[in-house]
C-alpha cells in the first residue's frame, strides 16, 4: 500500500495553524507521498501520525527495514531540518536516510512513538534532554540559515512593532526586558547547533539508543536558548528553579534567553487571540497562563 490517509485531526487543524496556504498543500500530500514511495521503494504500513506542521507515515524499505516518511510544511523554523539530522548523523537524534528539502520530505528511521519523555519522571527527563542537548551541540555546520545572533536582531524591530500592533497586551517593562537581552547578549551568541523546540514529545524511545531526539528547529547559537520547553511544558509538575538546576546550564543566560522567548510567544498568543480567538491546544500542550509567569521568574535576579 502507498496511499497516504491524512488523518482527520491534522485535516482540520493545520489551516487554522499555518493559514490558507495549508488548503492545496495537504490536498498535495498524497500525491507526493505516492511519488517518494515509489522513488525511496516504501510500503506503507499501519496509520499516518501528525504534529503540528506535518504527517508521518510508517513503512518498510524494501529490504525490511521499518522507516517513517516525513512530510513537513517549509517554513523557515524547519527549513534546515534535514542539514541538522544529517550533521548529527544519527548520534542522539533520529537517522536520517533520504531527504528532499525543498518538497518537506524526509525519511527517517523508525522509533517508538509509544514512548516519549513527556510520560517519564520530570527531572530525569530534564536530565536527559539536557544531556542530549549538549550532544547535539556541535559546530554549526555550513549552510545553516539561522543564528541567534540575526534572530535577536530582527527581534529588536520585531517586538516592539507586534506589541504596539496588538494592542500593548503585556507591560512595557517586559518588553524592554527582552529587548535589553537582544541587544546585550544576541550580538555575542554563539555558533552550536542549538534545536530551539527540543520538547518532551520531541524525544523518542529508540533502538539504537534509549532516547533520540525527532524534529529539531535548528539554529546556530547558544545552548540555553533551546531551555524555553524544558521549563513551559510539564510547568505544574516542579519549580522552575528545580529543573533549570537539572539542565546544568549557565542560569543567567538561561533565564535570560527565556525570557525573550517568554515575550515573544506571548506576543504570538495575543496575535492568535486576535485573529482566530485562540487555537485549541491539546492536553499534552503548554498551559498559556504560565507564560507571564515565566516572564517574570526570568526576570528575577
Amino acid at each position: 500500500m502507498t496511499v497516504l490517509q491524512i488523518p482527520p485531526t491534522f485535516a482540520e487543524r493545520a489551516p487554522q495553524i499555518l493559514g490558507p496556504e495549508a488548503v492545496p498543500w495537504l490536498a498535495s500530500l498524497p500525491a507526493l507521498a505516492e511519488r517518494f514511495a515509489r522513488e525511496w521503494g516504501l510500503e506503507f504500513e499501519d496509520t499516518a501520525r501528525h504534529g503540528y506542521v506535518g504527517v508521518v507515515q510508517p513503512a518498510r524499505r524494501t529490504d525490511g527495514t521499518p522507516v517513517v516518511l516525513k512530510l513537513g510544511w517549509v517554513e523557515a523554523e524547519s527549513r534546515d531540518e534535514p542539514l541538522a539530522l544529517s550533521t548529527w548523523d544519527g548520534q542522539g537524534a533520529v537517522r536520517l536516510f533520504e531527504s528532499a528539502p525543498a518538497e518537506g520530505a524526509m525519511l527517517l528511521e523508525r522509533l517508538d512513538d509509544s514512548r516519549t519523555l513527556f510520560t517519564e519522571p520530570l527531572l530525569p527527563a530534564v536530565e536527559t534532554m539536557s544531556e542530549l542537548a549538549s550532544r547535539l551541540a556541535v559546530p554549526a555546520p555550513p549552510g545553516l540559515t539561522r543564528s541567534l545572533r540575526g534572530f535577536a536582531e530582527e527581534l529588536l524591530t520585531e517586538l516592539p512593532k507586534s506589541w504596539e500592533e496588538l494592542d500593548r497586551p503585556l507591560p512595557r517593562r517586559d518588553l524592554d526586558a527582552a529587548l535589553e537581552v537582544c541587544r546585550d547578549l544576541g550580538p555575542e551568541a554563539g555558533n552550536a547547533l542549538v534545536n530551539e523546540d527540543l520538547h518532551y514529545e520531541n524525544v523518542l524511545a529508540g533502538r539504537r539508543e534509549p532516547w533520540l531526539v525527532i524534529d529539531p528547529k535548528p539554529l546556530a547559537g547558544d545552548l540555553e536558548f533551546g531551555v524555553l520547553p524544558l521549563l513551559w511544558n510539564r510547568f505544574d509538575e516542579s519549580t522552575l528553579d528545580s529543573r533549570l538546576a537539572a539542565t546544568g546550564l549557565d542560569r543567567a543566560r538561561a533565564k535570560a534567553w527565556t525570557l525573550v522567548r517568554s515575550v515573544q510567544n506571548r506576543l504570538w498568543l495575543a496575535e492568535d487571540i486576535r485573529d482566530f480567538g485562540g487555537v485549541d491546544a491539546t492536553e499534552n500542550d503548554p498551559p498559556d497562563d504560565a507564560l507571564p509567569l515565566l516572564t517574570r521568574w526570568a526576570m528575577e535576579v
